[in-house]
């Protein structure tokens, strides 16, 4: 089937020519005739950025665009495709994130985090995806969006105080009138990654125009894409070794020995191992080049191949909207939303990740070799001061006991990490449920005067279901075995197990009892009433001859959120793999805001005043927080600003703002929880210790064993624990942003545009984290006498039993990274447009250009600590930076239009990276030769669309027309969530060259 879509699709592409397009094109070509479902004259006009529904304002904040056209021309499928590419759009959770994805798609305006933006359909709030507050892109109905507007600054007085970086608003289609059906298929050129989409809507006008109503369905299917199908990302490659990597939770099993070093069990015996699982990481000359010969004997575990670059997706969703004049002063209307998802993530096979387990001497399974290497280096009695290990006579009679009354009876205890390949990959099933339904009245108060008052309620479901994962527990339980029928604790179902030998050795019939399905439930809801006022207020300026324009209004929201799992979540290091624990949480608040808007013109039509406008907007917000320490806030956001412009075709436009962002429900109410955070390299590992006296002290004031000094390991694949949770001590952080700019319309070069602005945004007492390396500078940056009692030191928790930062959670709290007011936020950059149209004579010519180019976005996560590092992340990554944010970035669209065919080259450029010199400054060490730049990349798709008849539309396209391989950087470098497969699959293409195909039926 795979096979004979793709044929189709090669053979279709071969008639393409020139496509492509910048997202936000201004000018949108246009093949077959529109459906009757242009916008109607008179009907409401959505400014976004404004509660004043005035068609002739032109507003002093810039807003990009991307159109339906550019949509259809991309063949985008969800909502987060359309926005990930844009310029100035720093990708988030999307369907390229697999370890890190929640079952939820995001944006991320500026690089300031999903948290800080709105997302709005037709300007007004769904109801969020979980106890962040962040709206799930997966649930918007692309079908009937005509257009998507972003907006930065400026924002907070219009929609909320929490549009700390601005809105994404999602304009739907207004009186849509007929049928539409569409259908697209894409599939990679590799034959995999399949995806299907489907749409039908039905529209219609009644009662002689007076009332509309539409209705659409869609559906949606997208396949997965594994590491394994790619040559550069079938083997794990160690960032930092150039080497082939992978994790120490491998398989054979790895185990710790009390007298300090790791062994691993083989069918044949064991055999030592190098003192630090990543030797290879560390040993290095002077020059940074790899020392041969201290390489580890054991094999780390490959888990790139069970590794997935797009996450299977499938989606059913419903929209309708319906409006009808009661009289000629009010109008009724409403909508509602209706959407069911699933997003399946697949990451490699479960297993204990060094979790301290107890083992008879006399287990069946225990290979002789290996039993006699634990006889010498466990400790066999935890209560006596030292190690004390058996003879090779009581190692004998410990082996033949096989009751807990034997006086011969001995037990051991060890770290142990084994892979379980047994038990399948691990899968996490996110099933979300979404409806959101809005109703309102409107009307005119006068001709130049209109009411608004509309209220909706919104409730998001989304239940995650754990498939695949070993149960530590249980594990515990069968470990204790002393024959191969029954476990010692005669528990129901208890198989002993074998974890000693090789791939398989863990049998069909061990499997049930140690694994078992887990779910947890988020649930969350929003109810908001909204009411404005707005139009004209009867009087001008002297000088200007439209009238001074205004809104009033008020809104109330209700925010609930709560998060159920089982106890099986629920227990820290349960289960293997499944990072922190999911404890139980309950929240929610009420916000109260009041706001008022004003757009006056000045001066216009006189000499050197075309037109002269000011604007300002207030807001205050009144948070009433549902907690036992009843905390609330009382925020005021403000802005201002203006546009002048001389003569025709030239305007300078600029704002200001100050917005402030109160706590969400997740940053309030979430418990501290031990989970992972990225970190290759731990200070206390390896020999370092033993030459420094006070960094022993730290070391063994965090917890690592004393008998295990110059032997700790460093984090197992790149990731350590770490604890964080929320914090109802938090107060509101504020945010002044500014923007200034220029429109130039030249009238001697007709059909051309250009916009030019430039933006500033810095955020104070940000609700932040410490990133990994700043907890590490924080305590290891200067190590001194005194450094043993520095809080900075004494709130990492190691492992007890090994000493690393890795390990059970229950046991390993690893880096403390607390949420807290002291953090920073800055950001800054220019945006530029271009847009150009005219007739060439054979054909019509469309240009768009759409550009950003990021200064900064500086991060500060105690602002009031002078050596806390202002971090500098544009044009670089580490484990503290996230997702890539290029210093410059453009899409550039060339389209040729033949009466009703577009023949379009899309261009898209990406600006070059290089790993973070903090990074390498605080002790990360350098990347690998070749592993620590990563060049610019430029992207070539194209796309064609043909009017067939009067009715019917097909699009055929090729995304990465070249087949260009994505930057090979390895793993261990960057954020898991973004470092994956040995690149960055959020910002690189790793599927390779892709086919669609596209026809939309219209009647």
């Amino acid at each position: 089937m795979k096979n004979s879509r793709l044929l189709i699709a090669t053979s279709l592409a071969t008639t393409l020519v020139l496509t492509a397009a910048p997202a936000w094109a201004q000018a949108a070509p246009k093949a077959a005739p529109e459906a009757a479902g242009d916008e109607a004259a008179g009907d409401e006009i959505i400014v976004t950025g404004s509660l004043i529904s005035n068609p002739n304002l032109e507003r002093s904040s810039p807003v990009n665009v991307t159109t339906a056209a550019e949509i259809e021309l991309r063949q985008s499928n969800v909502a987060e495709e359309v926005l990930r590419e844009i310029p100035g759009i720093v990708p988030n959770i999307g369907s390229a994130v697999n370890n890190g994805n929640g079952g939820a798609s995001y944006v991320d305006l500026r690089g300031l985090g999903s948290n800080r933006n709105i997302v709005l359909l037709d300007g007004v709030r769904i109801a969020p995806s979980n106890t962040v507050g962040r709206v799930d892109l997966n649930n918007i109905p692309l079908a009937l969006v005509e257009r998507v507007d972003s907006l930065t600054g400026a924002a907070s007085t219009t929609y909320g105080a929490d549009a700390v970086s601005g809105v994404v608003n999602f304009i739907t289609k207004r009186n849509f009138a007929g049928f539409e059906a569409a259908l697209s298929e894409q599939v990679n050129e590799k034959g995999d990654g399949n995806t299907f989409r489907a749409d039908v809507t039905l529209g219609a006008n009644f009662d002689d125009g007076r009332g509309n109503a539409v209705f659409s369905i869609g559906y949606q299917q997208a396949d997965p894409v594994y590491q394994g199908g790619r040559p550069f990302s079938a083997n794990q490659l160690d960032s930092f070794s150039g080497l082939p990597g992978g994790s120490s939770t491998t398989v054979p099993a790895v185990f710790s020995f009390a007298g300090g070093g790791i062994g691993a069990a083989r069918l044949t015996g064991s055999r030592q191992l190098d003192t630090a699982l990543n030797a290879v990481r560390t040993q290095r000359n002077a020059a940074g080049a790899v020392i041969p010969g201290d390489v580890p004997v054991y094999a780390p575990f490959n888990f790139n191949p069970f590794n997935i670059f797009q996450t299977p997706f499938k989606r059913f969703n419903i929209f309708g909207a319906a409006r009808y004049e009661i009289s000629d002063a009010v109008e009724a209307y409403t909508r509602g939303l209706f959407s069911k998802n699933t997003v399946d993530t697949i990451v490699a096979p479960s297993g204990v990740f060094a979790s301290l387990v107890t083992i008879p001497v006399s287990n069946p399974y225990l290979p002789v070799a290996l039993r006699n290497q634990f006889c010498n280096n466990q400790d066999f009695d935890l209560v006596t001061p030292g190690i004390q290990t058996l003879t090779a006579a009581q190692c004998t009679a410990a082996a033949a006991a096989i009751s807990p009354n034997d006086p011969n009876y001995r037990t051991f205890q060890t770290s142990l990490r084994r892979r379980t390949p047994e038990t399948g990959s691990r899968v996490s099933d996110y099933s979300t449920t979404i409806f959101d339904y809005q109703a309102g009245f409107r009307g005119a108060i006068t001709d130049k005067i209109k009411w608004d008052v509309s209220g909706s309620y919104g409730e998001s479901e989304n239940r995650q279901t754990l498939q695949g994962y070993v149960l530590t527990s249980r594990v515990r339980d069968a470990l204790l075995a002393t024959n191969t029928t029954t476990c010692l604790s005669g528990t129901a179902g208890c198989v002993p197990l074998n974890i000693f030998g090789p791939s398989g050795s863990i049998t069909a019939a061990q499997i049930p009892y140690i694994t078992a399905e887990s779910t947890t439930l988020n649930k969350t809801s929003l109810a908001q009433v909204h009411g404005t006022i707005s139009g004209e207020s009867g009087f001008a300026s002297p000088f200007a001859s439209d009238q001074v324009s205004f809104a009033i209004g008020g809104e109330y929201r209700k925010y609930k959120a709560s998060q159920r799992a089982d106890l099986l979540a629920q227990t820290p290091g349960e289960l293997g793999g499944a990072g922190g624990a999911a404890p139980n949480i309950d929240g929610g608040y009420d916000v109260y805001e009041g706001f008022g808007e004003l757009i006056a013109p000045l001066v216009q039509d006189k000499q050197f005043f075309k037109n002269l406008t000011l604007e300002a907007g207030v807001r205050y917000s009144s948070y009433s927080v549902a907690a036992p320490t009843s905390p609330s806030y009382k925020t005021t956001t403000y802005k201002f600003g203006g546009s002048w412009e001389p003569v025709g075709g030239i305007k300078v436009r600029g704002n200001y703002s100050h917005a402030v962002r109160a706590p969400n429900i997740n940053e309030l109410f979430a418990p501290n929880v031990t989970g992972l955070t990225n970190l290759s390299n731990d200070p206390c590992a390896g020999a370092a210790p033993i030459a420094n006296a006070n960094l022993r002290a730290v070391c063994l004031a965090q917890g690592a064993p004393v008998g295990l000094i110059g032997s700790i390991a460093q984090p197992a694949a790149g990731q350590a624990n770490e604890t964080s949770g929320g914090n109802l001590a938090l107060r509101p952080e504020t945010a002044n942003t500014y923007t200034i700019g220029t429109v130039l319309q030249p009238e001697f070069v007709p059909g051309l545009s250009l916009t030019i602005d430039y933006y500033n945004i810095k955020v104070s007492g940000a609700v932040t984290t410490p990133t990994p390396g700043d907890a590490i500078a924080a305590c290891f940056g200067n190590i001194t006498a005194g450094s043993a009692t520095n809080p900075a030191c004494t709130s990492i928790g190691r492992n007890p039993t090994t000493g690393a930062l890795d390990g059970d959670p229950a046991t390993t709290t690893g880096l403390f990274l607390g949420l807290s007011n002291q953090g920073k936020l800055a950001t800054d950059g220019i945006d530029l447009a271009l847009n150009y149209k005219r007739d060439i004579g054979f054909a019509d010519l469309t240009f768009n250009f759409i550009g950003n180019y990021t200064f900064n976005s500086k991060f500060k996560s105690n602002q009031a600590d002078p050596a806390s590092l202002n971090r500098e992340c544009v044009g670089f990554y580490s484990v503290n930076c996230g997702s890539l944010q290029p210093k410059f970035q453009w899409s550039q669209r060339t389209t040729l239009t033949f009466g009703d065919i577009d023949l379009s080259l899309l261009w898209r450029h990406i600006d070059s990276f290089r790993q973070e010199p903090d990074d390498v400054a605080n002790g990360n060490g350098p990347a690998a030769p070749g592993f620590g730049t990563i060049k610019a990349f430029n992207y070539f798709d194209l796309a064609s669309r043909f009017g067939i008849g009067d009715h019917m539309t097909l699009t055929l396209s090729v995304a990465n027309l070249f087949d260009k391989k994505p930057p090979i950087v390895g793993t261990g470098i960057a954020s898991t969530t973004y470092n994956s497969g040995n690149t960055f699959p959020s910002t690189y293409d790793t599927l390779g060259r892709r086919f669609a195909v596209g026809a939309k039926i219209k009647f």
